[in-house]
């Protein structure tokens, strides 16, 4: 087992974000590996509720709402996560772990800093206040295609100047950047990057202005219930949106978890610095395919595995435990 590891690749686990929700998600694999159907049974004893059968059967206006996609995602990469474990008797050990917004609280699960039912119970609770902020302060947020986040910073600055807020949001990669902030200065924005050359700007379907200003009364509520709950030292280098930098001990896994309703996630930067640490392969664990579409752009000559489904377990654990 040890000469495995040391010949194995770098790695990093990487963990998706909100959007990433489909009806149908982790089913394929609770009904083929008993751990994965205890995640799921687990957290629906956790929540109160059947959050199995949302995921597993929908409705998705009801699945894609904050409150629920936030729970849901988090326990089908669990779910994904506990599986790749048990099936490679856990001989796959990442160099690294980081994930996208929401997927940072199942990087943490995989680090061991957060428990399952603790970040389970937080990211309910995320959802809940997010949804409260984006009601006592409307927004929205907007795809910007084709332009920089440094030109964007920009652009968003001279909006903002006329009254509101709207900031960068997301730096996806390279040419894909959304952006954050009240309904007006989002417009002002968004006609202000069309105008700069950006090839498209598109509104997205949420009510909330999420990582912006207008998330503070959400990140309050989200700091008092992050100080009682019980957070270790992540036993993993575990590499934050935020500062892009390695959480190492539990007042910064603290700190991110708050900062980053506010704040933009840095994925480019994170990315980049994960293959600046050596890593050379990402499997992308949880639902969909999000994050590996954005690594061919960030880093073209990283290798990319998803694990979300009995397939791809497969193909994973061909390519490295044949090795």
């Amino acid at each position: 087992m040890s000469n495995h590891r040391e010949s194995q690749p770098q790695i990093a686990f990487q963990f998706p974000g909100q959007g990433s929700q489909q009806v149908g998600m982790g089913k394929a694999l609770a009904g083929q590996f008993p751990i994965a159907r205890q995640t799921f049974e687990e957290a629906d004893d956790l929540l109160g509720f059947s959050l199995s059968c949302l995921c597993f059967d929908g409705p998705a206006d009801t699945l894609t709402e904050t409150v629920n996609a936030q729970p849901a995602i988090l326990t089908a990469s669990i779910a994904a996560l506990r599986t790749l474990q048990e099936a490679t008797d856990h001989a796959i050990v990442p160099t690294c772990v980081a994930g996208h917004s929401l997927g940072e609280y199942s990087a943490l699960v995989a680090a061991e800093a957060l428990s399952f039912a603790d970040a389970l119970h937080l990211v309910r609770l995320r959802g809940e206040l997010m949804s409260l902020a984006g009601q006592a302060n409307p927004g929205g947020m907007a795809a910007v295609l084709g332009l920089e986040s440094d030109a964007m910073e920009e652009i968003c600055r001279r909006a903002s100047e006329e009254g509101g807020i709207v900031q960068v949001a997301n730096d996806n990669a390279p040419g894909q950047v959304v952006i954050s902030g009240d309904t007006q200065a989002l417009e002002r924005a968004g006609e202000l990057a069309k105008a700069a050359g950006a090839r498209r700007v598109i509104r997205l379907a949420v009510s909330i202005a999420a990582h912006s200003r207008l998330m503070t009364q959400a990140a309050e509520g989200l700091r008092r219930a992050i100080e009682v709950i019980h957070v270790r030292p992540p036993s993993l280098p575990i590499i934050g949106n935020v500062e892009v930098c390695s959480l190492r001990d539990a007042a910064a896994v603290q700190q991110e978890l708050v900062t980053q309703l506010t704040a933009p996630v840095r994925w480019t930067d994170t990315v980049r610095h994960l293959v600046h640490l050596g890593v050379t392969h990402f499997v992308e664990i949880g639902p969909g395919n999000v994050l590996t579409g954005l690594l061919s752009r960030i880093a073209g000559d990283a290798r990319a595995f998803t694990v979300g489904d009995p397939e791809s377990l497969a193909a994973f654990c061909q390519t490295f435990l044949s090795a």
